[in-house]
């Protein structure tokens, strides 16, 4: 996931980033359920007020909203491959709904999904195309999405991006749970990148903004690591 600094890293240095990453990307592992868990719940809010809302709108809206609600039960439980392929009962499934539907809400909300499922399933390239296309309002939907992306970018080998989409995450967020954790994997994309002022700076906001999350506890040693060269 990371690619050599513009500038000569003293060995201990590169020892210290790659231990960081390293317990970046084990970070990750330990809570993606717990975030995925948070955007599901959120995203099955939303999408039970869009049906409620729909059904004094159009019927179109109203059929979108209520084609996509079995693939929820898939997602939530985990079965992705259905969810996103559908299955024998009339649910055709969300990449399917996404494109049947894309010009309503619950159709971009379908792409949404899409995009997860085939990160959850490794297909990453494949989930970036469908994450990029999603755009939204929300104060917790889109910044989830876009720190869905951004592990898309890093995965896929485009650091500097999965580091502007971080921060920019971030920032929208503006919250314990997910700007922290999205400051860090920046921080750690802009060191990777040779970029350690902007690394130093997310560390420092994490410290200041977010001392009692899990990422603010523990950030000190980030600080250190870049501040006593």
């Amino acid at each position: 996931m990371a690619k050599k600094a513009a500038k000569p890293v003293a060995a201990q240095d590169q020892k210290g980033l790659e231990e960081a990453l390293s317990k970046s990307e084990q970070f990750f592992e330990n809570n993606k359920k717990t975030i995925f868990s948070c955007l599901i719940a959120i995203i099955v809010i939303i999408a039970g007020g869009m049906l409620y809302n729909a059904k004094v709108a159009q019927p179109r809206q109203l059929k979108a909203a209520e084609a996509i609600f079995p693939g929820e039960s898939y997602f939530i439980d985990g079965d992705y491959s259905t969810a996103l392929n559908g299955d024998a009962y009339g649910f055709e499934g969300f990449e399917a709904l996404s494109k049947q539907y894309k010009s309503t809400k619950a159709g971009k909300l379908a792409g949404l999904y899409a995009g997860l499922c085939f990160a959850q399933l490794d297909s990453m390239e494949v989930a970036q195309q469908y994450l990029e296309k999603f755009s939204g309002s929300d104060k917790m939907v889109a910044p989830a999405a876009m720190g869905a992306l951004a592990n898309c970018y890093a995965t896929n080998g485009q650091v500097s991006k999965a580091a502007a989409t971080f921060e920019k995450a971030a920032k929208s967020a503006d919250n314990n749970l997910l700007s922290p954790y999205y400051f860090l994997q920046a921080g750690l994309m802009y060191e990777s990148l040779g970029k350690p002022a902007q690394a130093l700076k997310l560390y420092k906001t994490i410290k200041v903004k977010y001392p009692d999350s899990s990422e603010g506890q523990d950030i000190e040693k980030y600080i250190a690591r870049l501040t006593s060269k």
